[in-house]
């Protein structure tokens, strides 16, 4: 209860920022979101209540029969949630994105490199493959809320800030460690194609100048989805609602329906 208590809190006082500051500084409202819940996660429930928030400690648990503050936030952020929220999880609460997020290169300066993304199943399933082995064949599982669990936390995490900040600088793309590596997305595209809310661009309001997609972090094709008069349907979507503040003609908004595409249409490079 008090997990869910704070959670919830952090996320009504972001959302409240969003609502009552000014269209260009309303960012911050979900940037203040993303640092009080992605902080409480890795510092207090990580390191302090040592537990693995990262992907190889919720398979650990899942085979251990334990259901714990990890395996909670699996099965709601990026599971059962995304079928409500999409992946809004990478925008207000990842505390790895939470660090990115600070980097300069805020716009990406260049598109997608196609077929890199494919790194991020194979961290999946090297992950899910590591585990199993661990459990079945060395029959030495970590133990929950111990000292070994939290230096696989820790190890987890060193790792993932390293390769996002390289990839940031090197790409000058912020998100590149989100689009190419992490292996979080393989869990939440699945349910978050089904996702009640998107965001919607209006098209009599649109008058095409392209500045929303010029800010996507995840370089989603919007105009695409307006000129089919369809909701943003890609699951690369985090539902961050940059376009919708660079927007000059208040287009875009988030919509509740019921819908899904296919396939993701997205900008790469050439």
């Amino acid at each position: 209860m008090f997990n869910f208590g704070y959670i919830g809190t952090s996320i009504a006082a972001g959302i409240f920022l969003i609502q009552t500051l000014p269209k260009k500084h309303k960012a911050w409202g979900r940037r203040t979101s993303q640092i009080l819940v992605g902080s409480y996660m890795l510092f207090f429930l990580g390191l302090f209540g040592k537990e693995n928030m990262q992907i190889e400690g919720f398979f650990m648990l899942l085979l251990s029969g334990v259901f714990a503050a990890a395996t909670m936030h699996y099965v709601i952020a990026k599971i059962v949630g995304p079928l409500v929220f999409g992946r809004a999880w990478c925008s207000y609460t990842c505390w790895t994105a939470m660090i990115l997020d600070l980097l300069p290169h805020k716009r990406p300066e260049n598109k997608r490199i196609k077929g890199l993304g494919l790194i991020r199943y194979i961290y999946f399933f090297l992950s899910l493959g590591l585990v199993l082995f661990i459990w079945y064949v060395l029959k030495k599982p970590v133990e929950p809320q111990s000292t070994g669990e939290l230096y696989w936390l820790v190890a987890g995490n060193i790792l993932y800030y390293v390769l996002g900040i390289l990839l940031a600088l090197k790409l000058k793309d912020n998100r590149a460690f989100c689009k190419y590596i992490c292996p979080i997305p393989v869990l939440q595209k699945i349910t978050s194609r089904f996702s009640l809310l998107k965001i919607k661009i209006d098209p009599n309001k649109c008058i095409d100048c392209g500045k929303c997609e010029k800010v996507c972090p995840m370089d989603v094709n919007l105009l695409a989805y307006k000129n089919q008069n369809q909701r943003i349907l890609a699951t690369e979507c985090i539902w961050c609602s940059t376009c919708a503040y660079e927007c000059p003609e208040n287009a875009i908004t988030s919509t509740i329906g019921f819908d899904m595409g296919l396939k993701d249409k997205l900008y790469f490079r050439p």
